[in-house]
């Protein structure tokens, strides 16, 4: 890869890079088709980071289907598939990390300590192998966006780092590898997630600003169709912390469990649904 990535240099040809851990949905597509826009190469990584995982959480059983993602990548463009094992990404020996800051502690990094160094990490490592100009990155994930930004910033990365609009199903669920875990039964009660998502923007919208009467009108349609919820929270959208009074900017973000399945979702008041 690197030394494919030094012949694109020679040539004086831009690349751009989207990382993902594979079973390609049109989330995925989306940043596929915007990276080929933007750049005279495209590279897909596909790699399930063993580092972003926590104790019992699903690395073992996280969908992977690499012949079905080939063909995605063919049918939009991309030029090259970075897939490397796990062992050449992580050798015997192996003890460095990046060490994420303050983006990293409220909402996910809560719930999954040592989440964002691990996605940190390999996303560090990916932009060395790789030397993009661009990486596109999903907002659904708003908060490894924005802890990914800040590595970029911080320690003079070169990328420029893209945040692309969610992809909703038709009925609202965005777009996840992680909803192919759900029954039928679930999915439909998953679509609690974009209906609270609809009443907070609505009532948002018809001027009430107290984040605690939002959070209870959320609570009312997810509680009964969830199994568990990690949080619901209105936040800055640019530093992550709690706000009682929420305002265009504002980041209304959630993440429930439905079944076994933990979903995250999340809008920014104000913007684009």
């Amino acid at each position: 890869m690197r030394q494919i990535a030094s012949s694109i240099r020679k040539k004086g040809e831009s690349i751009a890079l989207v990382p993902t851990m594979g079973f390609l949905h049109d989330g995925h597509i989306s940043l596929l088709r915007e990276g080929r826009k933007q750049a005279d190469n495209l590279v897909l990584s596909v790699f399930v980071n063993p580092i972003q995982f926590g104790q019992n959480e699903d690395l073992d059983s996280y969908p992977r289907e690499m012949e079905r993602d080939c063909r995605i990548a063919l049918e939009h463009g991309v030029d090259l598939i970075f897939a490397p094992a796990t062992e050449e990404m992580y050798p015997p020996g192996f003890q460095t990390r990046i060490s994420t800051g303050e983006l990293s502690y409220p909402l996910c990094g809560a719930k999954r300590p040592g989440h964002f160094d691990g996605v940190a990490t390999v996303v560090a490592k990916l932009f060395n192998i790789i030397t993009p100009d661009l990486a596109f990155f999903g907002r659904k994930d708003y908060q490894q966006l924005l802890v990914i930004k800040r590595m970029v910033a911080d320690l003079d990365m070169p990328p420029r780092v893209i945040g692309m609009q969610i992809v909703r199903e038709p009925d609202g669920l965005a777009m996840s590898s992680r909803n192919a875990y759900l029954s039928d039964a679930e999915r439909e009660r998953a679509t609690a997630l974009f209906r609270a998502i609809v009443k907070v923007r609505d009532m948002y919208g018809n001027g009430e600003t107290r984040a605690d009467t939002l959070c209870e009108a959320a609570m009312r349609i997810i509680e009964p169709e969830s199994t568990g919820i990690d949080y619901i929270e209105f936040v800055d959208g640019e530093t992550l912390e709690k706000v009682g009074t929420v305002s265009d900017g504002t980041l209304f973000a959630m993440a429930v469990r439905i079944g076994k399945t933990r979903l995250i979702d999340n809008t920014i008041l104000g913007g684009e649904l």
